[in-house]
C-alpha cells in the first residue's frame, strides 16, 4: 500500500481537483445542457491522468530542488519511495492512457489539446520558465486553463469565444492564487533558487501585480457570461464574487503584521471564487435548457 501511496502522490491529486472543477462546466457549456455520462467520464479520467503525468514529470525534473524545500521534502522522489526510473515509466504510461482515452471516447481536438497541455506544463513551464522568470506562474499557468478549452472541444470539437473567455479567467485566476500560498513558501523558494515573484520582489510589487491580475479575472467572468448568454443574475453573483474577492486584497497590507495570514485567506477564497463561480455556470445553463 506504501507503494501505491507515492504513486498516487506523484500525480498530487489535490492539485487536480482544481482542473476538474472547470472542465465539467466547459463541457455543460459546450452541450448547452448535460453532456452524455460516458463522454463526461472519459474527459474527467483522460484530463486527471494527463494532469497527474504533467505532475509526476514535474518531480521527476525538480527532485532535487524538491530537496532544498520543506514543503516538497517528503515527495515520493526525494524520500526515495519511487525511483527516478520508476517515475518516468509511470508517468509515461500515464500519458499513452490520457491521449488513448481521449482519442477513443472523445474528439481529435481535444486529444491535440490534451497532448499540448502535458507539453507545456513540462517542458514550457517546468523547464523554460519556473527556474529562469518571476512571471514563470502568469505564462505558465497556461497548462493549468487548458481543462476548460479540452472540455468544450471534447463535446463539439471545436472551440468558440467562449471557452477562450473562460480560458482568460483561470488565466488570470492563476497568479494572485499560486502568489498567496507562495508568499507563505517564499523562504523555501528563496532556498531553491527559484525566481517566485514573492521571493524576489517586494510586497508592494506583489501586490500590485495581484490587483492587476484579480480585476482582470473578474471582468473576463463577466465577459464570459455576456458570451455565453446566461442570465443576468449570473452576473450579479459573479461580481458579488469578484467583490468579496477585491476585499480580501484591500486587507493585504505592506509590511503589515498579519501579512502571511491575510495571503493565506487570499488562497483559500480564491479556490472559493473558482469553484462557485463553476457552480453558478453549470446551474444557468441548466436552468436555461
Amino acid at each position: 500500500m506504501k507503494s501505491v501511496r507515492a504513486y498516487v502522490d506523484l500525480m498530487k491529486l489535490r492539485v487536480v481537483e482544481l482542473l476538474i472543477i472547470t472542465t465539467l462546466p466547459a463541457m455543460v457549456l459546450a452541450e448547452k445542457g448535460l453532456p452524455s455520462f460516458g463522454l463526461v467520464a472519459a474527459t474527467l479520467i483522460g484530463g486527471t491522468l494527463a494532469a497527474g503525468a504533467s505532475n509526476a514529470f514535474n518531480m521527476v525534473l525538480e527532485a532535487e530542488t524538491d530537496k532544498l524545500m520543506a514543503r516538497t521534502s517528503q515527495r515520493p522522489l526525494v524520500t526515495g519511495s519511487v525511483t527516478r526510473t520508476q517515475a518516468i515509466i509511470f508517468a509515461s504510461i500515464l500519458t499513452v492512457l490520457s491521449l488513448l482515452i481521449f482519442e477513443i471516447f472523445t474528439t481529435e481536438l481535444a486529444t491535440l489539446l490534451a497532448a499540448l497541455a502535458i507539453f507545456y506544463y513540462v517542458v514550457i513551464y517546468t523547464i523554460i520558465l519556473k527556474p529562469n522568470t518571476s512571471q514563470n506562474i502568469v505564462w505558465g499557468g497556461a497548462a493549468g486553463c487548458m481543462p476548460v478549452l479540452i472540455g468544450w472541444a471534447a463535446v463539439t470539437g471545436s472551440l468558440t469565444l467562449v471557452p477562450v473567455a473562460f480560458f482568460l479567467v483561470v488565466f488570470f485566476w492563476t497568479p494572485p492564487h499560486f502568489w498567496a500560498l507562495a508568499i507563505k513558501y517564499k523562504d523555501d523558494y528563496s532556498a531553491a533558487g527559484i525566481p517566485m515573484l514573492p521571493s524576489v520582489s517586494t510586497q508592494s510589487n506583489v501586490i500590485n501585480q495581484m490587483w492587476f491580475h484579480t480585476i482582470a479575472m473578474v471582468v473576463s467572468s463577466a465577459a464570459m457570461i455576456q458570451l455565453a448568454g446566461l442570465p443576468v443574475w449570473v452576473l450579479c453573483a459573479t461580481v458579488l464574487l469578484g467583490a468579496v474577492f477585491t476585499f480580501q486584497l484591500f486587507a493585504l497590507k505592506e509590511n503589515s503584521d498579519n501579512y502571511n495570514k491575510v495571503a493565506a485567506g487570499i488562497f483559500h477564497w480564491s479556490i472559493t471564487y473558482l469553484s462557485l463561480f463553476s457552480v453558478l455556470l453549470v446551474v444557468a445553463q441548466l436552468l436555461s435548457a
